[in-house]
């Protein structure tokens, strides 16, 4: 690893399956994801899951990028003081609502309830227990993607990739391609807190979705197994002790 690996970007995901906030800092604690890191998602179909007793979901169960990519044409703030989602559709802001609200939550399913008519499987209903993170992973986890992957992946594929694509918490510039998948049961400092990798990441359908235009338009798990013979690109990682990590910190390797 080079001496100058840094975080070159920190993004959290409010509402699963919509847009990325990109963050200034983040204070990681022990054992936790980003805070309200995919706090919020949205059932599609069958209303199952229970706040009182939250547990985790294959993401087929909520709208998705995957499959709903229409999803992406949307941009979206959280606000977490007020608890309040704004979304933009083509510019406007068509909706604010606080989702801690039974009506604020009852106005975002009215707008997806339209939106998104036409991929839906029953009426849409905003989800959110404390505490609870709807990541793709079932544990709580930070997700890291190495820039130098993407540029690797971008010279197979023959034009730029979005890094959003990847849909991460960290992105971290100054390592060899796919170095971080050598890191699952490693820990290293990562500005001032302290994480452990978990498992290599599998990317899927959602990462051949534009997440600007919301165009399907790259296969890039077929790419990966093409030429590295695996659809892995990133890490997933575990809190072991608290920090405040920014833009600019600084990635060392323990041990």
């Amino acid at each position: 690893m080079r001496d100058s690996a840094t975080i070159v970007g920190l993004y959290r995901y409010p509402v699963k399956g919509l847009s990325p906030e990109a963050l200034a800092a983040v204070t990681l604690e022990k054992g936790e994801t980003f805070p309200w890191d995919r706090a919020f998602a949205i059932e599609n179909g069958k209303h199952e899951f229970d706040a009182r007793a939250p547990k985790h979901f294959p993401k087929i169960r909520f709208l998705m990028l995957m499959r709903d990519e229409r999803l992406a044409r949307l941009k979206t703030r959280f606000d977490d003081a007020t608890t309040t989602l704004a979304v933009v559709q083509d510019g406007e802001t068509v909706l604010t609502a606080n989702l801690m609200t039974d009506e604020g939550r009852a106005a975002l399913e009215r707008f997806i309830g339209g939106y998104m008519k036409d991929e839906l499987r029953g009426d849409p209903r905003l989800v959110h227990a404390p505490g609870f993170s709807h990541s793709d992973a079932p544990a709580k986890l930070v997700s890291i993607i190495n820039m130098g992957s993407v540029r690797a992946l971008e010279e197979k594929i023959g034009k730029h990739v979005n890094p959003l694509r990847f849909r991460a918490n960290v992105y971290v510039e100054g390592l060899e391609p796919f170095e971080d998948h050598d890191w699952v049961g490693r820990r290293f400092k990562l500005g001032g807190a302290t994480l452990e990798g978990v498992h290599r990441t599998v990317r899927c359908a959602a990462t051949n979705v534009d997440p600007a235009s919301g165009i399907r338009d790259m296969d890039i798990p077929a790419t990966l197994l093409r030429h590295w013979n695996h659809a892995d690109l990133g890490l997933y990682a575990h809190v072991k002790s608290p920090g405040t990590i920014r833009p600019g910190d600084k990635l060392v390797l323990e041990g």
